[in-house]
């Protein structure tokens, strides 16, 4: 029994445990949904008032847009209605103005109308004078051709003739006037500055051959310098590279040589050679040795003394050493260095005279000429020639101009070149300055009266004053006075543009009437 009774105590206790234990887990249960429900209430009403504020708040924000909108839509709306009002004023301001114009053209047409019919009446009656008129003039022309018994047409061509011979004369004697003044004045300005350049300079004239004599003390001399064999005199011409010429000139050697430095080295080594008497093959190699380095100082020496004596500074030495090489080269029988030295004294006098820098005029002309003395192995003119060795040698652009253009081959972009180039015709145009071949004369002097016997009228011209002057002889009868004057002109004008010459070249036109009867 009692094995019974607590099986069945237990599970009543488990019963009533578990019946006790789901009351207080619903008695929890209640107790939270409760409070959810009061939490759940509070939210609600707090979201409810939230809602109310924002819808409060987003009504007065769009009160305050359609406020804002309404303002700027009336505001545009006056701006537009202004402008409107502005536009109305002045197309009505404009529209008065055009009926203001309408009604002045209106009344200048009105105008217009009469003027033109009293324009068209007067037209009338100039017409019908002008017929009259023409009438007339063909009544006095009639009348003036019986009288003077020529027609109409050959009166017209004669008065035009006489017009225009009348025209030529005066225009021909105006352009005389004018060249006359014009010529005038500037030989007379030229003559002065010439003039002033050579009184304050005088140049010393050297006129050189391509050979040299030698003299010798006796004929025995002769053989010596052959040496047995021919061995002393091969033995000079190889050495200083000169051609000895002995002949039977008596006591006295030749020495010939295109170069004129190696001539001058060889005509002072012959001498010394004569001098000492001894001449064998290793003599003359150190006599040769010696006078060249002698003949190189002198070079130099005579390049340093021109620049001295023309004030010249700062200029390279291997200048210098083709200044000095221009004493020993000759152009057309005028030593270069004597005429070099007088043409930088003429250019630095005309340009003082001109109120420019003697000093670059003084250095290019005596360098115009440096083109001459070049080594064989640069190949060009002499212009082109020295312009490369001035440029090299550091020259000014001036200097270079000139040397280059002084003789016209390129552009003169300096004014010194045009004074070097004068100075230069003045240097080489003195008579006896240089030397001219007579054939070469005669060609120019035939060429001369060539050129003025090709002109119409000219019956015979002569070229005298060793072509410094032409006399020309013209027919009276094709050549009037004021003719005579035009035919000098371009005679004149042929001569520079056909001819090269030094100097100047006058020109003469002889026109004469001769009328010859016979007392008996």
């Amino acid at each position: 029994m009692s094995t019974w009774i607590l099986p069945l105590a237990g599970l009543g206790a488990i019963v009533v445990g578990f019946i006790v234990g789901y009351a207080a887990s619903r008695r929890v249960s209640n107790a939270r949904l409760s409070d959810s429900k009061r939490l759940g209430e509070s939210i609600i009403s707090e979201a409810q008032k939230g809602a109310e504020r924002e819808r409060r708040e987003a009504e007065t924000a769009a009160r305050s847009l359609l406020d804002q909108a309404r303002d700027t839509v009336e505001r545009d709306a006056r701006r537009t209605r202004d402008q409107v009002e502005d536009r109305e004023r002045v197309l009505s301001e404009k529209e008065g103005d055009i009926a203001r114009k309408l009604d002045i053209l209106d009344r200048k047409e009105t105008g217009l109308d009469e003027r033109a019919r009293s324009l068209e009446a007067k037209q009338k009656v100039l017409d019908e004078r002008l017929l009259e008129a023409g009438r007339l003039i063909d009544e006095h022309n009639e009348r003036l051709e019986r009288i003077a018994g020529m027609q109409k047409e050959e009166a017209k061509r004669q008065l035009v003739k006489n017009l225009e011979d009348e025209a030529r004369a005066e225009a021909t004697r105006r352009a005389r006037e004018i060249r006359e003044v014009a010529e005038r004045d500037a030989k007379k300005e030229s003559q002065k500055i010439i003039a002033q350049a050579i009184q304050r300079f005088a140049g010393e004239q050297c006129v050189e051959t391509t050979v040299s004599v030698v003299n010798l003390p006796s004929e025995d001399m002769k053989g010596r310098i052959i040496g047995r064999e021919g061995r002393n005199i091969r033995s000079f011409e190889m050495a200083t590279g000169v051609d000895v010429i002995i002949d039977e000139t008596p006591e006295a050697v030749v020495v010939s040589a295109f170069d004129p430095v190696r001539r001058e080295i060889a005509r002072i080594s012959l001498q010394r050679l004569v001098e000492d008497g001894r001449i064998h093959p290793g003599r003359i190699e150190e006599v040769v040795a010696r006078t060249a380095e002698e003949v190189d100082a002198r070079i130099i020496d005579a390049g340093e003394q021109a620049c001295v004596e023309l004030g010249i500074n700062g200029m390279d030495p291997e200048m210098v050493r083709l200044v000095g090489r221009m004493k020993y080269r000759t152009s057309y029988g005028q030593n270069c260095l004597n005429h070099s030295v007088e043409v930088a004294y003429l250019s630095g006098v005309i340009a003082s005279e001109l109120n420019l820098d003697p000093k670059p005029a003084r250095r290019a002309g005596l360098l115009h000429d440096v083109g001459k003395v070049a080594p064989h192995e640069m190949e060009g003119s002499h212009t082109e020639i020295g312009a490369e060795l001035a440029r090299r040698y550091g020259e000014s652009h001036e200097v270079i101009n000139v040397v280059h253009a002084h003789h016209g081959d390129v552009e003169a972009t300096t004014l010194y070149t045009p004074i070097v180039a004068a100075a230069d015709a003045i240097s080489g145009a003195r008579p006896g300055a240089r030397r001219e071949s007579l054939e070469s004369y005669v060609k120019r002097l035939a060429k001369l009266e060539e050129i003025a016997d090709g002109f119409d009228g000219v019956e015979k011209s002569y070229a005298i004053q060793a072509g410094r002057e032409i006399r020309i002889i013209v027919s009276n009868k094709k050549v009037s006075d004021e003719g005579a004057a035009d035919l000098a002109y371009n005679i004149s004008r042929k001569f520079e543009k056909d001819l090269d010459y030094p100097g100047q070249i006058k020109v003469v036109v002889i026109r004469e009437t001769r009328a010859t009867e016979t007392a008996r």
